[in-house]
């Protein structure tokens, strides 16, 4: 019977010793209360919503009625930097010019049709992929039917204008600075966001 009573104590106190150390939190887990990895998980959900769905390549065509610049800047085919953070690996990178348009470029922010969180300051969007959308330029504050597809649930939703500029838009083919993805006939980067090798 003593034997029996030694072999229950053992067994219960190697349980509760099993299930004490299984609920010891992990050395390396994210503690979601801890302010820096909120800030971590932020970034890296912001990083998912804000490019997981944009089409950062495209087919190149051009809606109708686009202007092709007569003299830019940046003649197709020259190449350029490029200064801006549209999508990880951009700023920096060097550019192939594959298209110049005279143009106003819109920065904006909607609501996706798919749902999810709005989108804020989204550049660029130009005229001529607004439906509908009058004389340019349109006012900050204007609201206007986006008739683009550069991301997901883009298509259709109503945006308001955040920054309206008359210049000439630059479609572009670059290698991305941090996985070296090949992006081509990247849709829109303005003429001061290039500058000169």
């Amino acid at each position: 019977m003593k034997k029996n009573n030694f072999l229950l104590m053992t067994m219960a106190t190697l349980t509760a010793v099993t299930l004490a150390a299984c609920n010891e939190p992990a050395e390396n887990a994210v503690n979601p209360a801890d302010p820096d990895n909120q800030i971590e998980l932020n970034e890296e959900m912001d990083e998912e919503m804000g490019h997981g769905g944009m089409d950062h390549s495209s087919s190149g065509e051009v809606p109708e009625g686009l202007a092709e610049a007569e003299n830019p800047t940046f003649p197709v085919g020259s190449q350029a930097i490029i200064s801006a953070d549209h999508m990880p690996g951009m700023d920096g990178a060097q550019a192939t010019i594959s298209g110049a348009y005279d143009t106003t470029v819109y920065a904006l922010s909607f609501t996706p049709t798919s749902g999810g969180e709005p989108v804020e300051n989204h550049k660029w969007v130009i005229h001529e992929e607004l439906k509908n959308p009058g004389d340019a330029p349109l006012s900050p504050g204007d609201e206007a039917v986006i008739a683009a597809d550069h991301m997901e649930g883009m298509d259709g939703a109503t945006a308001t204008i955040d920054s309206a500029e008359t210049t000439t838009v630059y479609m572009v083919d670059f290698k991305t600075t941090d996985t070296d993805e090949d992006v081509t006939n990247h849709k829109w980067v303005t003429e001061s966001e290039l500058s000169a090798e």
